[in-house]
């Protein structure tokens, strides 16, 4: 489902309050990507080589979007871009409870340069909620915090690709314990076909 909604406590993982009318003005190749099934790096893998950039993996304070879905005010939380063939696709952000990379989860921790995606689909005992979607709001905290670190990673390149603004979420479930992980596409990655992913 669609919304224009700020990321907000009242929000649960389950449950995104729809704009009314407001679906039938999103692109159609763009709502195909907000709810694409499956491993998103698999479909960014049909149109080129895809590389991780980690920006940051530590202990933070949650948003109030992730304390209201993970029920925990402190967690890890590891921010990455996903580019195709060099270029920036997706600002990702995943985040789980303290406890968790003691335990289910702990293997995030060692991942580096590799995609969330191997732990994530690679596993038969982790489940997955159902995927939420949502413009960021311009001048919301997350919407600046992404576009800072957009425009930190394209300081070596000619051309400046803009920051992202539309979002997915989902919760992932491994032994109980959740997981996190939103999704924000570049512009131009909406404009490419949705196909099926390969593992």
């Amino acid at each position: 489902m669609l919304s224009r909604l700020p990321f907000s406590p009242r929000l649960s993982r389950l449950h995104v309050a729809p704009l009314v009318g407001h679906r039938h003005a999103v692109p159609v190749r763009l709502r195909q990507w907000l709810s694409a099934p499956g491993s998103l790096t698999a479909r960014l893998r049909q149109h080129g080589q895809v590389s991780v950039q980690v920006i940051s993996q530590r202990r933070q304070t949650l948003w109030p979007q992730e304390r209201a879905a993970l029920r925990c005010a402190q967690g890890h939380v590891r921010e990455v871009i996903l580019r195709i063939d060099g270029r920036p696709a997706v600002w990702a952000r995943s985040a789980t409870p303290l406890r968790a990379v003691k335990g289910p989860w702990r293997a995030i921790k060692g991942l580096g340069a590799r995609p969330l995606a191997e732990l994530l689909f690679e596993h038969n005992k982790v489940s997955r909620d159902p995927l939420q979607s949502q413009m960021l709001l311009r001048q919301g905290p997350e919407r600046r915090h992404l576009a800072r670190q957009w425009a930190q990673s394209q300081t070596t390149q000619n051309v400046s690709e803009p920051a992202p603004s539309w979002a997915r979420r989902s919760v992932f479930w491994h032994h109980g314990h959740p997981l996190q992980v939103l999704e924000s596409f570049a512009p131009w990655v909406t404009k490419l076909c949705v196909r099926q992913a390969r593992r």
